[in-house]
């Protein structure tokens, strides 16, 4: 089944014949990255969008696979925290942050010459709260891997399959989702919650969130590994370098690491 989804991506990406790829560097635009690039060679080109709400490390990892790839990368700096709309973290703020990239993007691909912009969302995305779906697609952006079909864990066993080394890298959302819906949103408060969840991968601890709530710090890691996180970690270091970067209180979230959890409220 993935094999013939993965023959259907070539083949829209043929009729395309240009394309702009949205590439964050996460799982999904990175194959959609790279089957642009097997498909099109130098006629398709990644770009990453810059802003506090992307961590240095991630782009670094962006910046590696695209070399890996070989597809043209390029960054462009986005704006979205000069919004009140976005900073102020109301339920639909995603669809301000995707407003901003492609109002980037668009105008980009049309002076480069590229009739399309082509983004990551999956088919399981859909099924999902993401008001910024709707903005990529107000503004003509195509999600191949949702038009195809194409779930979360079909992206991995097509990017498996082509060789991608980063395969089963953890899904990495945009820092923001780091805060419940109506907490404002500041530099400082993004870079603070960055850093704590490097901190914690420096455990062998990947997929992971710290979720900030003022000045809390609530730690979420899949259920079965919490006992070991216990038992593995020294905790009051661990609290002294989380004060150290400004949170006050320090918490472990018992029902365990769960995606999208902050989006309960909306039910």
């Amino acid at each position: 089944m993935s094999k013939h989804k993965l023959e259907q991506l070539k083949d829209l990406f043929e009729e395309m014949e240009r394309a702009l790829i949205a590439y964050s560097g996460g799982v999904d635009s990175t194959l959609v990255a790279k089957i642009a690039y097997d498909v099109l060679g130098d006629s398709a080109l990644a770009i990453t969008a810059v802003s506090p709400s992307l961590l240095p490390e991630e782009l670094v990892d962006a910046q590696t696979q695209a070399m890996q790839i070989g597809i043209k990368h390029e960054l462009v700096k986005t704006h979205e925290m000069d919004n009140p709309d976005y900073t102020s973290n109301p339920i639909n703020r995603c669809y301000f942050c995707k407003s901003e990239l492609h109002d980037t993007l668009k105008p980009l691909a049309i002076e480069r010459g590229y009739p399309y912009v082509v983004d990551g969302v999956n088919a399981d995305d859909l099924q999902d709260y993401r008001p910024g779906i709707q903005a990529a697609k107000e503004r003509g952006a195509r999600s191949l891997l949702a038009e195809v079909g194409v779930s979360k864990a079909e992206v991995r066993e097509i990017s498996r399959a082509l060789g991608l080394a980063w395969w089963d890298k953890p899904a990495q959302p945009c820092l923001s989702s780091r805060f419940p819906y109506g907490e404002a949103i500041t530099v400082t408060k993004l870079q603070r919650v960055g850093r704590a969840e490097i901190y914690l991968r420096q455990f062998g601890y990947q997929n992971l969130r710290v979720r900030s709530q003022e000045d809390t710090a609530k730690i979420e890691l899949p259920a079965d590994l919490i006992q070991d996180f216990v038992q593995k970690v020294n905790l009051p270091e661990l609290v002294k370098a989380f004060q150290d970067l400004g949170f006050v209180y320090v918490t472990l979230d018992l029902e365990g690491y769960r995606s999208g959890k902050l989006n309960q409220v909306l039910q």
